[in-house]
Formats: structure tokens, sequence, C-alpha cells
């Protein structure tokens, strides 16, 4: 599930996302009478429906995504419908792209949502495909617990991506609370929805993907031409070794709790944390002021767990990769 469960001195990326061994099955449409929940929800999907082609909808496009405000999706109006809300939406703290919320359904059970804008949608398969919804294809992964469901609609075919619901819900119907909750999300989408403001210089509108120059990811001997975008906020580049570029909100870096200063150039200090057990390093500086006590954080992990790379030599590559990404950030 994706409650924030990280770290809030330093954060990980899910990079290349690793063939789970779950066993998978779209979600039916199920029995209304069997739902705690009003029959406001929408209508059960035809995978028949789904749409194909490129998806060239505006409002979903990544350079959109990348400023809505995802603590809309989960507040006490967006999710009125599906129960009572009683708490107040909370974004995560490591992303700009997260937010969770609860509601009480009717007879008293607990639904958990999770909202990911702009998020990859793993199991974006033929198998998964469960028709549309708000005009684009949509993407049901129902847990083997039964009582979670991912409720994607994908944005984006070439990335696969999307804005997924992660639902919770036991003694109830998850994938059909999920889809009624991304249907209204959509329709905020498509009508006005809420954004953060970017001043100039922030990251919120940056492209991770085409923040590291191919020369310097090929000198720390990752295979450039391999990439993946698993959120709009961050990048993995290889399969092992591997670079990412994560750009989000935190604390501000530090020394401490394994993290030592170092000199990027420039008067700009960043901060390094080498692991103590494998060829893994990431390099993390403050870019910019965000929210209360949050700034805006651009990281650089270097990763070559079971390869050639030592760990003292993961940290030099790490920092030059660093160098790098700091070179191409925007610029206030």
């Amino acid at each position: 599930m994706s409650a924030d469960v990280l770290s809030s001195r330093f954060f990980k990326v899910a990079g290349v996302t690793a063939a789970l061994a779950l066993v998978v099955t779209a979600c039916g449409g199920g029995d209304l009478g069997k739902s705690n929940y009003p029959r406001t929800t929408v209508a059960a999907a035809n995978a028949d429906t789904t749409p194909s082609g490129p998806i060239t909808d505006p409002a979903v496009a990544s350079e959109a995504l990348r400023l809505v405000q995802p603590c809309q999706f989960v507040d006490k109006t967006a999710l009125a419908s599906l129960g009572t809300v009683t708490d107040e939406p909370s974004p995560s703290s490591v992303a700009f792209d997260q937010c969770r919320n609860g509601v009480k359904d009717p007879g008293g059970k607990e639904i958990r949502f999770t909202v990911k804008v702009g998020g990859a949608v793993s199991f974006a398969t033929s198998n998964n495909m469960a028709g549309s919804i708000g005009g684009l294809p949509l993407v049901v992964v129902k847990g083997t617990d039964t009582s979670s469901c991912d409720v994607s609609a994908l944005t984006s075919r070439e990335l696969k991506l999307g804005v997924t619901f992660t639902v919770m819900y036991n003694g109830g119907d998850a994938c059909r609370a999920g889809q009624t909750a991304l249907d209204g999300a959509l329709k905020k989408l498509h009508e006005s929805p809420a954004k953060y403001s970017a001043p100039t210089g922030s990251l919120l509108t940056a492209d991770p993907c085409t923040m590291l120059d191919t020369s310097a990811i090929d000198a720390a001997g990752v295979k450039s031409a391999t990439r993946l975008t698993t959120t709009l906020h961050s990048c993995v580049w290889g399969l092992s070794p591997t670079a990412t570029v994560t750009l989000a909100p935190n604390l501000a870096p530090a020394e401490g709790d394994g993290f030592v200063k170092v000199d990027l150039g420039g008067g700009l200090t960043a901060y390094q944390k080498a692991s103590t057990t494998s060829a893994d390093c990431r390099v993390q500086w403050k870019h910019r002021e965000w929210q209360g006590k949050q700034v805006e954080v651009a990281q650089v992990q270097f990763t070559d767990v079971g390869g050639s790379s030592g760990k003292d030599a993961a940290c030099g590559k790490a920092v030059g990769l660093a160098k790098n990404l700091a070179q191409k950030l925007p610029k206030a």
C-alpha cells in the first residue's frame, strides 16, 4: 500500500518495479446490494469498451498533472458519496503527487484511500483492462486478500502512467469504491482542478527524465538507453547498475544518520549517504523553499547491487551524476 512510511530525513524511490509474483484478477461488476456505500457509484465497466490508440487528452498530459494537488481527490467533498469523511486529507511528506484519507461507510466499515497522480501503472496489461472511465483506459487490479484494489485511469500508454486509487475496504467492494473515487477525480481534472503554485525555478515543473545528460549517465556505467518514468517527479535509467533522479518535498538535508557533506561545486553543498552493505549511494540537496518546514529536494541515487561497482565507487558515481543534475535543474 502507499501509506507514507518513508523516513522524513531521506527517501528512496522504487525504481524499476520488480516482476511481482502476484496472481491478479480484474475486478468484476459485483453486487451493489452487498456494498455498504450508497448507490451513487459509477456503473461497472465493460472490458470490451477499453479505448485504443494514443491518449491525447490535454487535461491528463504529464505537464498538466505535475502541478495537480492530489489531496483534492480525497477530501470531504470528493468522498462524500462513499460515506462519512471525518479527517482532513493527509498529503505525503516525501512526494508531491500522493495523498490519503479515510471514510466510514453507512455500515460503519472503514474505507482507506491513497491517490497517486501520474504514477506508474505496473499492471497495465490486457488482462487488467476493464473498460473506460472518463474517456481513458480503466485498469483494475484486485488484491489477493480481496479487501484491497488498485484502480487506475491510464494517462499515458507510452510511459504507462496514470491516476491511481489504492483502496483498502474490509468487508466491502474495494474496486467499486476505487472506481467511484476515480470517476470523481477525473471529472474534477476536466473542470478546474486545484494546482500547486509553482514559482520560477520550482522542481514541480521539471521533467526528471530530461534532467541528466546522456554522457553523464553513460560515464557512470549506466545504460542511458534504458529509461523508466516511475512518477512524474522521478526517473530511472538502467537495470543494473541504475541511476535514479527524484524531485520531491522533504526536510532540508543535513549531516547525520549516515549523511555527510559533499561539495558539488559552484557553492552548492549536498549530502551523501552510502549503503554499508552494497554499492548503493544517494546524494541530495535543498533546491529551494517549499511549504512549512519542508523544502524542495533533488536527489540522485546510484545502485549496482550484485554488480562490479564497489561501495566507495558508488558514491563517486552518484556525485558525478549529482553535479550534472545540479547544472540542469530549473533556476529561480
